[in-house]
């Protein structure tokens, strides 16, 4: 998942406040534990040893985004003894030096719905400073050939165990539950590209087309022990985009002769900022981000072109449409003001292959699965969190709002050490830090048994 944006992320409301957001919930009734419940704890809790050494392996051997191998064969060894009918090597359509390192898998269990689960696999470009006895030592060649450290700075690793553990309970419950339920390891999450790139390689050819999806995603901003719900938008779109500010280059000593897309670019950074400050309504919700900017080669040379890098978050596609038209007007605009030459001006492109839609989470489902963790987990163990401004690209498998998605968010943080860290008035380390380290086996284990009760519920015998 991409970077947070901590000042939502960190407000949790109180359960009386869930209650009363719940409320509508009263349809599916508060539910009472049930043997099936008590079954399940006790899968969970045999699968527990095995599961955390699993973890602790993937966390060891993290894998950059579209280099995903041995972990989707790690993932694949797991599922197939349990009986699953499992396929790998799906995405390779998509970006033709890409291997494709998908992962799925079918149990077929009698008629009934086909549910979804999702588990995304793959690592960041983050060197691990936890001190953990299985910490990160990683390295690994990026696409540019680069070598830079790797970690599961983002709880992948937590991902694929609590799949596994689904995957296993699933077995183990046949009896409980009939239908179809699809299991999915995907790559490149972080680059935004994983989902889509499955999608355009005939994933819902190769498997059955779900009726209904559900993801999972550790929070560090939650203790462990907890999971958290948010109905409707809980994600935001993001869009990439460059802006290729062209010039005239010449020597420093004699600007006169020269267009400087330095300045230019420059002039464009500061103007792009106004765009969600005064053209976007205060009910809306934008970020534009300038992330890079490249240009130049040398202190006394004015450059041919400046390259801007933009990261755009919106909810709603036509704020996300706004956005975007507005970085292109401002852009050509600052460069005619600039003098620029028609043929010099800027060049604006929205990248296609990076962009993830909204994750709104369904609201029938979300009630659903609310009660179900209440009833699997305590009331006291389910908080509802605002939407975040970061971004993720399961919302691709809803095939723009046709197949129900619902992800929810399992705490992370060590209940003491979040504790202490909120009466200090701080945040705990969360997704994409150096300093990112799940509490292993409270989040595996509230991870699988809210997972696994979600599935068994939506999958009930009727």
């Amino acid at each position: 998942m991409t970077t947070l944006h901590r000042g939502l992320a960190a407000r949790i409301l109180a359960p009386t406040a869930l209650a009363a957001t719940l409320a509508a919930f009263a349809a599916f009734g508060a539910a009472p534990a049930r043997a099936d419940d008590a079954q399940l704890r006790a899968l969970t809790e045999r699968e527990l040893p095995s599961l955390l050494t699993l973890y602790k392996e993937l966390h060891a051997a993290p894998e950059l985004s579209r280099f995903e191998e041995k972990t989707a064969a790690r993932l694949a060894a797991e599922l197939r003894p349990l009986g699953y009918e499992v396929t790998t090597n799906i995405g390779r359509y998509f970006v033709p030096s890409w291997q494709g390192h998908g992962v799925a898998a079918v149990l077929r269990n009698g008629p009934g719905p086909t549910l979804l689960i999702r588990g995304d696999m793959d690592a960041l470009p983050v060197e691990e400073r936890t001190g953990l006895p299985y910490a990160s030592k990683a390295r690994m060649k990026n696409e540019a050939g680069i070598e830079m450290p790797v970690m599961h700075a983002c709880g992948h690793d937590v991902h694929v165990t609590a799949l596994v553990g689904v995957a296993r309970n699933m077995v183990r419950m046949k009896d409980r539950w009939s239908g179809t339920l699809v299991l999915i390891g995907q790559p490149a999450e972080e680059t935004i590209d994983g989902a889509i790139a499955m999608l355009r390689d005939g994933l819902y050819q190769r498997v059955p087309k779900p009726d209904a999806a559900l993801a999972l995603h550790v929070f560090g901003d939650l203790p462990a022990g907890r999971v958290g719900v948010t109905p409707g938008y809980a994600m935001a779109q993001s869009t990439q985009m460059d802006v290729i500010v062209r010039g005239v280059g010449g020597h420093g000593s004699r600007p006169e002769e020269a267009k400087d897309p330095v300045v230019l670019a420059a002039n464009i950074v500061v103007q792009l900022q106004t765009i969600v400050s005064r053209e976007v309504s205060p009910f809306d919700q934008a970020v534009v981000t300038v992330g890079t900017i490249q240009g130049g080669t040398k202190r006394n040379i004015i450059p041919e072109e400046v390259k801007l890098e933009l990261n755009i978050r919106t909810y709603r596609e036509s704020v996300r449409q706004h956005v975007i038209q507005s970085v292109a007007r401002i852009s050509r605009a600052a460069a005619l003001g600039a003098g620029m030459p028609e043929d010099r001006l800027p060049i604006v492109t929205v990248i296609d292959t990076e962009y993830a839609p909204a994750v709104n989470n369904d609201a029938e489902l979300t009630n659903r699965v609310a009660t179900t963790f209440r009833r699997a987990l305590g009331p006291d163990a389910v908080v509802e969190l605002p939407p975040v401004m970061g971004s993720e690209d399961f919302g691709q498998l809803g095939l723009d709002g046709e197949i129900p998605v619902k992800m929810f968010r399992v705490g992370a943080t060590n209940p003491e050490r979040y504790a202490r860290a909120k009466a200090a008035g701080e945040i705990p380390p969360s997704a994409h830090s150096p300093l990112f380290a799940p509490d292993p086996e409270p989040t595996i284990r509230t991870g699988v048994v809210a997972m696994t009760a979600a599935a068994l519920d939506f999958l009930a015998r009727r």
